[in-house]
Parts: C-alpha cells; sequence; structure tokens
C-alpha cells in the first residue's frame, strides 16, 4: 500500500492521481466489512473522532459515524446548536476548545467556504472538509469516484454529464476536479443562471441542452437546487425548471443503454429526476450511500491510521 502523505482533505485540488487510486483501492479493500455480521475491525481503536457538522446532514454525517465505528474509534458528534457558538463563543475558540481535548481528526461541515481551511491551519488535528458552503464535498466526489470505477470498470476516457444547480454546487465542483483529473471527459449543463461564468476553464464543456448533453454519456449525475443557497430563485418555477432540465423517462430514450444514473442527495423526486428514474436498474444512488461508507472508513483509515501497514484488517 502507498503512503497518503496529508494531514488534512480539504480539497480535491491537494490529491494526486496516485492519491485518489490508493482511497479508490483502501475503499475496495474496506467495503468487505460491512457485509460482515461483525461490522468492525480494530483498525482505528485508541483514536478520537470528533463530528463537527455546523450545517444539517443526514447521509454525510451518518456515513462518517458509520464509518468510524466500523474501525473501532472513539467519536463523539457535535451541532452548532449544541455547542458554545450559542453562547457566543466564536468559530476559531470552539475549534482550539477541541482540540485541547486531543481528538486525532476533526471532521467539519461548515455553511461558509474555507471554513475547514482556516480551522486546519489552528488545530494539530486533522481536518476532513464534509462540505464548506459552495466550495468543495471532497469525500462526496471520491465516493462518486468509486462508484463510477465500481460500475464502468475505469474512469479514464468515460463521458461524464453533470445537470443541475452547478454555480452552487459544492458536490459539483469537487467532482468537476476528480473527475477531469483522473481522465474523464466532464460535459455541465443547467440554466444559464445556475452554469458559473468562465467554468470551461474547469476543462469541462458547456451544454445548455440538457436533452444534446446527456447523448452518449456513460454517466449522467443529477444535482438538486440549492434554493438555501439563492438570494432567490433562478428560474420561474419548479415546474418549468422540471420540464426542461428533470431527467425523465422521455430523456432517457436518448441515452446510452449502458449509462448509469447518479445523485448525490437528496433527491427531490418529479423536480431533477422523476421517480421512474430514480428507482430504475439504471440508477446507483442508493449504491452511492453504501459506498459513501467505505470510502469515507478509508479517508479515515489513511490520514489517521497510519497508511502503509500491510493489512487494515
Amino acid at each position: 500500500m502507498g503512503r497518503f502523505d496529508h494531514k488534512d482533505l480539504l480539497s480535491m485540488d491537494q490529491l494526486s492521481v496516485e492519491d485518489i487510486d490508493l482511497v479508490l483501492d483502501t475503499a475496495e479493500s474496506l467495503k468487505e466489512i460491512s457485509t460482515r455480521d461483525i461490522k468492525k475491525v480494530p483498525t482505528l481503536r485508541g483514536k478520537g473522532i470528533v463530528n463537527f457538522f455546523y450545517e444539517p446532514s443526514t447521509r454525510t454525517r451518518t456515513s462518517f459515524e458509520m464509518a468510524a465505528k466500523r474501525l473501532s474509534a472513539d467519536t463523539v458528534s457535535l451541532s452548532a446548536s449544541g455547542s458554545s457558538m450559542v453562547k457566543g463563543e466564536t468559530f476559531i475558540d470552539t475549534a482550539r476548545n477541541l482540540q485541547a481535548m486531543s481528538p486525532d481528526l476533526i471532521i467539519l461541515r461548515h455553511s461558509s467556504s474555507g471554513a475547514p481551511h482556516l480551522i486546519a491551519r489552528e488545530v494539530a488535528a486533522g481536518v476532513i472538509n464534509a462540505g464548506d458552503g459552495i466550495n468543495e464535498h471532497p469525500t462526496q466526489a471520491l465516493l462518486d469516484l468509486f462508484t463510477i470505477r465500481e460500475k464502468k470498470g475505469t474512469i479514464e476516457g468515460l463521458n461524464i454529464v453533470i445537470v443541475g444547480d452547478i454555480a452552487h454546487s459544492r458536490v459539483a465542483r469537487s467532482n468537476i476536479k476528480g473527475m477531469t483529473k483522473m481522465g474523464a471527459k466532464v460535459t455541465v449543463s443547467g440554466p444559464p443562471t445556475m452554469i458559473p461564468v468562465g467554468v470551461e476553464s474547469m476543462g469541462v464543456r458547456v451544454d445548455y441542452d440538457p436533452a444534446s448533453a446527456v447523448q452518449g454519456q456513460d454517466v449522467i449525475m443529477m444535482l438538486r437546487i440549492q434554493l438555501e443557497r439563492h438570494g432567490k430563485f433562478l428560474m420561474p418555477s419548479l415546474r418549468e425548471y422540471a420540464s426542461f432540465f428533470g431527467l425523465s423517462g422521455e430523456m432517457m430514450r436518448n441515452v446510452r443503454e449502458d449509462a448509469i444514473v447518479m445523485h448525490p442527495g437528496p433527491i427531490n423526486r418529479g423536480v431533477e429526476i422523476s421517480s421512474e428514474i430514480a428507482d430504475s436498474p439504471c440508477s446507483v444512488i442508493l449504491e452511492q450511500v453504501t459506498n459513501g461508507v467505505a470510502v469515507r472508513m478509508a479517508v479515515l483509515y489513511l490520514l489517521i491510521g497510519g497508511a502503509g501497514r500491510d493489512s487494515v484488517d
């Protein structure tokens, strides 16, 4: 096994192709643990992990907690409403107080872009970015890459389209970085108001017509509209958005038979994706959730478990 020479995981920018391959390979070996009768190994026994989620989360928070517990780490979960920040304590002071308790790792989700980078400079513990504002969500990108590789056998050379609210999506940003780094050809599609100006500089192609954009693609990734990040709605109505940009059975008639459909969740049925497609054989949405535990187990292990060991059992 190679080495993962990082204190923190803050951005897909910091990962090389070799780093990404190492995470995916490690996740592949760890995924089997979740199928055992006793779903636990002692790999991180004695390690302390703090889950600090300043924003609501179901999949990411539960996935990280499950990953830590399956590796036998001790975990503590905090939310902003349950911390001293409601009493006026600053974000940095909260982080320093957490560090004073000597955790090995702090997993942070925050509504402000750059927040994980800020505390990573202030604490000795490793920091994982579990989503910061509209900036990045690296472990989501890694689990998406793992799912694509698992279903397609490779990432290099694949045609991938991401459809939806690209401008406000940290998932899109991290995935574009990871997918292009791994050799995929990426197209983005959505309303012009939801496509960042100059996104082509990230190495992607823009196609404003989703029916055209999905044709010939190996992977179709749908994104929800980030209504909580909009100052105002950027389409006349959800119904109009669904009729033009929602992935429906009619739109899927023009795609490759072996194309897979992905979504980072939570899905809004009938808006960006129909129930017919979300529940169809081409959908790997629930497999993404399953793979999220394995990938996060791999990230925890590589950051604080002593990467370079011959075995993780």
